[in-house]
């Protein structure tokens, strides 16, 4: 139990990053010395802080290229960082995509490609199929976006739009070994999801494409729909050969990232609760449905005398209708507050664990008992602005926004919720 409940929040928070780290969790994961020659490459918002984890454990000689987002970079000495646009792409991440794909091909058997995959790497590593233009993955990329469609089924699309995602890096590096390792930020941890899965046999296929587009309602580029409806070439399938030297190995997730919070958590005086590191769905629902799962839980445990909390993971979703700044941790956490419309001992947070909620400056946000009243004293109506997805406009008014700057790691949403019994 604590006095300070948006504190310890805060603390839990950064024990899920911290558990996440590269430095931390890459280094007894790298593979032994290969004869030849090492190239390193990856793409993510953590493949800054990886490249570097490479390269204070790793002897030279080495050589490489990794692309992050802006604002993710780092100092290397021997992997260059490129930085570029997410989550909608741009020239520069093509242009690095190109390279990457370049220095992978040519490899010899007795060579290693290290591959360093983390959440992000979908838009990063931005290298359209034969016929496509970028501006045509940014069309559908920016639909797919403001649909409101889980990410699996987003980079079920991407793949199909894609030179280099769909494993076909890795097809492009045979017969080297290639070893992939990865941050996960996806829903179940697949490999094949992570980053549109470069590395990794794609069991989707160009049918299953067309009808996640057909689904949400999204009209593609006349270019993009041809592409699709010819379906010549389909990613490396399960067993292709060119894939028969490749290891996938995750160094972190976000239920190991849960975890390290659980076990601060308890002690810290509570009972933990771990609700799933794989949520889905719509952002707001989805607090609304944890608002009174926490209602229940302290009903339950009025004689109890100790405190409940709440743990939980994994990427919602945000169907844009309206013009404000939202953010899905924003969006939830307002769902929330309206849920539990200003009930006595109950705290919550939620926010990304690579330090920007969606495209804003924010890593998340906190709420407390008196967040409606303090809204209402200040004018706003929680419920017209989350209408217009504008939650980060609530909580940036409230000053209840958490700015922490990116982490350099992603294992995705992370989200707690403090129950004190009345």
């Amino acid at each position: 139990m604590t006095d300070n409940p948006r504190a310890l929040l805060g603390r839990l928070f950064q024990a899920a990053v911290a558990a996440a780290d590269p430095a931390v969790c890459l280094p007894a994961h790298l593979p032994a010395r290969p004869k030849g020659r090492t190239v390193v490459l990856g793409a993510g918002k953590a493949a800054a802080s990886m490249a570097r984890a490479v390269e204070q454990n790793w002897p030279e000689p080495m050589e490489g290229l990794v692309v992050t987002r802006y604002g993710h970079g780092l100092p290397t000495r021997h992997i260059e960082v490129i930085q570029a646009a997410h989550p909608v792409p741009d020239a520069a991440g093509e242009a690095a995509a190109a390279r990457i794909l370049a220095m992978a091909e040519g490899l010899a058997a007795d060579d290693l490609l290290l591959v360093l995959i983390s959440g992000g790497g979908s838009s990063l590593l931005s290298l359209p199929s034969p016929g496509l233009s970028l501006a045509h993955k940014q069309a559908v990329n920016q639909a797919l976006l403001h649909s409101g469609a889980p990410i699996d089924q987003m980079n079920v699309v991407r793949k199909h739009l894609s030179a280099i995602k769909g494993g076909w890096l890795a097809a492009a590096a045979a017969p080297a070994q290639v070893v992939s390792l990865l941050i996960s930020d996806v829903p179940g941890d697949d490999p094949a999801i992570i980053a549109s899965g470069p590395t990794v046999a794609d069991p989707s296929t160009f049918a299953q494409a067309r009808d996640i587009l057909a689904h949400y309602d999204i009209t593609p580029p006349a270019a993009v729909a041809a592409h699709l409806a010819a379906a010549e070439i389909e990613t490396p399938k399960p067993g292709d050969p060119r894939l028969a030297r490749c290891r996938t190995t995750l160094i972190a997730t976000p239920a190991r990232s849960i975890e390290a919070a659980a076990a601060l958590a308890v002690a810290s005086g509570y009972t933990v609760e771990l609700l799933g590191d794989d949520l889905e769905g719509e952002a707001r629902e989805l607090g609304a449905q944890h608002g009174q799962l926490a209602l229940s839980r302290q009903a339950m445990g009025l004689d109890a005398g100790g405190g409940t909390a709440l743990l939980s993971g994994g990427e919602t979703t945000v169907t844009v209708r309206g013009t404000g700044r939202g953010g899905r941790n924003v969006e939830y956490l307002a769902g929330l507050a309206l849920a539990l419309g200003g009930a006595p001992g109950i705290n919550a947070f939620a926010g990304d664990t690579d330090g920007i909620d969606g495209t804003e400056d924010n890593a998340g946000a906190f709420i407390a008992p008196d967040t409606l009243a303090r809204a209402a004293a200040a004018g706003l109506d929680p419920g017209t602005l989350l209408a217009n997805n504008d939650a980060y406009g609530l909580f940036s008014a409230l000053d209840d926004l958490l700015i922490c700057g990116p982490t350099l790691t992603n294992v995705n949403d992370f989200r707690a919720i403090l129950i004190d019994p009345l």
